[in-house]
């Protein structure tokens, strides 16, 4: 189930704590967890998702009980959400069906001025003789005028559509890359601290065995 995207506000909050007590980054792993539970569709998906990214923290005993709160809890931020809309799509349907009955209002005002003017012209031909061709030029002008504007914005709301979408790509592709280097990282840390670990055991015991000789 995909989420709108203003539905991050209320659920990212949440997540941030969750991280914070597991140990995880936040900033790096929490971009790209959101990522997953948006452009993911089953739970199963987002579930096998969301342990590949938390196995390098978590015990197999924990993940999955993890993975499954994180994901329950987006499910009931995301009905909360698609609460709130249906009361506001009922505002805004409310909203579009006075304009629309405006607009019928003008329109009907538009097309008992043009028989207005078509009588006049016809009055002006007898009594001026108006050529043909000069009425015809007058009706194709507005005709022209009215329908340069409406393409160029329609064109200037395709693009802004499409370049919000590209940012957005290139926005989670960004956080996918930024948490794979991280938990690549993190896993050459801790491999790191545990031959320490190991390296200092070995010592100690080496002390110990000094020690017990001497005596």
């Amino acid at each position: 189930m995909a989420a709108p995207v203003g539905d991050a506000g209320e659920f990212e909050s949440w997540l941030n704590d969750r991280l914070d007590s597991l140990e995880v980054d936040r900033e790096v792993y929490g971009a790209y967890i959101l990522g997953i539970l948006k452009e993911e569709e089953s739970d199963e998906e987002k579930e096998d998702a969301l342990q590949g990214i938390l196995s390098a923290f978590l015990d197999e005993d924990t993940i999955e009980e993890v993975c499954k709160k994180i994901i329950n809890h987006w499910k009931e931020c995301c009905k909360r959400l698609a609460a709130r809309q249906n009361t506001d799509d009922a505002e805004v349907q409310a909203i579009a069906s006075m304009i629309e009955k405006q607009a019928q209002i003008v329109v009907k005002q538009k097309e008992v001025s043009e028989e207005s003017k078509k009588r006049k012209e016809a009055l002006l031909a007898q009594y001026a003789n108006v050529t043909d061709e000069e009425d015809e030029a007058e009706e194709g002008e507005p005709a022209t005028g009215n329908d340069a504007p409406g393409s160029d914005k329609s064109l200037f709301r395709n693009t802004n559509v499409e370049e919000v979408l590209n940012r957005q790509k290139q926005k989670r592709d960004q956080a996918r890359e930024d948490a794979q280097k991280k938990k690549e990282m993190d896993k050459m840390q801790r491999e790191k601290d545990k031959l320490a670990k190991q390296d200092r055991k070995e010592k100690e015991k080496k002390r110990t065995q000094k020690g017990e000789r001497k005596r």
